[in-house]
């Protein structure tokens, strides 16, 4: 079955099941969801609008055309024909296997549930009979790429192919466990922080300046035990073992006990919260966290480390080029907020960026791709002339179309054209670049095979209008 005709059902539009529509969703899926929430629309529709401008940002290629959304007025119809369910009702066992038995008495011969658990064993959750599998991600689902899946075997394998297929990281437990993985470790941070609260060590704005100034940092591309291994200096981790080992026995931490949730402490959690945070709404909170995730994902993206290498591995998977007008698109991508400037528009820093970029889709489209340059042979950049035409802002999809004004010899030079979604040019790009031996650093003649597609390129574009371009800075046309 093709991606983009494939149907997942959401049962359940909470914060969760919204992450999941929205992931499924710009991933080109069909969406059903079924939630007897009234409010249940306006929320994903919130959730969505925050995905569509921080989801796509992540990547340099397009994401599919956009699925249907469909609210359903029973599960049934939300399940019927559905290729994926992801149940994410409320925690309570007795109200999962409640829905189950709707689930199963709807689903496709060989369906399968996968429910987005934050602690229920597999076991527990089909100990009814029903064909469960934990599918448990981290919010926001659209963003996070992390789900840990747990259960059955059989279901497990049926599972990690589709969360891959919709850009991310399936994390496989073979041995079921409650609360699995994550949530353990944030359980932990919990119980020590509800701890420095109660005894009036730390306060909550404190809390998180050590998470988020510090530690929070390094975990974020390196994990707990390569952080560890650096700590332990040119030895490793055996030598870091042997220096910190000993301070697990010191009475630094009271994770084996948990402080009780009395009215004051709750209380006390609560003031300091709104005293930390309350001057945001959760919907301006929500946004902050998305862009600040964007940024921090496509820094991780450029190395490839951590969830950057999901995105790297998941960008490979989309589709690419295509025409409009009769030039070749060679950039098609959201505008990320660390594009942007405070004026809330792209900079010009951005521009440059953008034709860099499309500038490298076009020499792939001619040759001069990875293997080539590693070869020894490359372009580069000699001069720039960029004309802004039009306000872009964060969020929006933008297409660069490349036409070449010469291809001739040692020269490329190129017209960049950036168009919104609605067809208007908001900028152009007019580059001039020489082909360069990189072991030399000297201009030379490109090998015959990139001459040529380069040249044909040069002959099919010769006849069109450039209107922009050979200007002078301040010439409008």
């Amino acid at each position: 079955m093709n991606a983009a005709a494939r149907k997942a059902a959401i049962i359940g539009g909470g914060v969760i099941g919204g992450g999941w529509a929205a992931r499924f969703l710009l991933n080109g899926w069909d969406v059903a969801v079924f939630d007897p929430d009234p409010e249940a629309a306006r929320k994903i529709d919130a959730v969505l609008t925050r995905a569509r401008a921080s989801l796509p940002a992540l990547y340099d290629r397009a994401m599919p055309p956009e699925g249907t959304l469909t609210f359903c007025t029973t599960l049934a119809e939300a399940v019927t024909g559905a290729d994926w369910v992801q149940e994410s009702v409320s925690e309570r066992l007795e109200l999962k296997h409640r829905v189950y038995d709707e689930i199963a008495a709807a689903l496709p011969k060989g369906g399968f549930i996968s429910s987005s658990t934050s602690g229920f064993k597999a076991s527990d959750l089909a100990a009814k009979g029903a064909p469960v599998v934990v599918v448990h991600p981290f919010n926001p689902v659209y963003l996070l790429p992390l789900v840990e899946v747990t259960g059955a075997e059989d279901l497990r394998a049926r599972a990690l192919p589709v969360v891959r297929a919709i850009g991310m990281h399936p994390l496989e437990l073979k041995v079921e466990i409650d609360a699995f993985i994550g949530n353990r470790f944030q359980e932990a941070i919990w119980r020590e922080a509800l701890w420095m609260l109660k005894d009036g060590i730390a306060t909550t704005a404190e809390i998180d300046d050590a998470i988020r100034m510090g530690f929070g940092l390094r975990l974020a591309q390196m994990g707990l035990f390569e952080t560890y291994r650096l700590a332990g200096g040119e030895a490793g981790m055996a030598s870091y073992m042997e220096q910190f080992g000993p301070s697990l026995y010191w009475p630094w931490s009271k994770l084996t006990d948990v402080p009780e949730l009395d009215a004051a402490l709750v209380q006390k959690i609560s003031d300091q919260s709104d005293a930390q945070s309350g001057h945001m709404t959760i919907a301006e909170m929500e946004t902050l966290r998305d862009d600040n995730l964007v940024a921090i994902l496509r820094g991780l993206r450029r190395t490839g480390s951590g969830a950057g290498g999901v995105i790297l591995a998941h960008e490979q998977t989309l589709p690419m080029g295509g025409e409009i007008n009769g030039l070749p698109v060679t950039l098609r991508q959201s505008v990320p907020v660390t594009w942007t400037d405070y004026n809330g528009h792209m900079n010009e820093a951005a521009y440059l960026e953008l034709g860099t970029w499309a500038t490298d889709g076009l020499m792939q489209l001619v040759g001069a791709d990875a293997a080539y340059i590693a070869s020894g042979k490359s372009f580069f950049t000699v001069d720039t002339r960029i004309r802004y035409l039009d306000e872009v802002a964060r969020g929006e999809v933008l297409s660069v179309t490349t036409q070449v004004l010469d291809g001739a010899g040692k020269k490329m030079k190129l017209f960049h054209r950036v168009l919104k979604a609605d067809g208007t040019l908001a900028a152009t790009l007019e580059t001039l670049l020489l082909h360069t031996d990189l072991t030399t650093r000297r201009a030379c003649a490109p090998e015959p095979e990139v001459a040529t597609r380069l040249a044909t390129l040069a002959e099919r574009h010769q006849d069109r209008a450039a209107e922009g371009a050979g200007g002078a800075v301040g010439q409008r046309d």
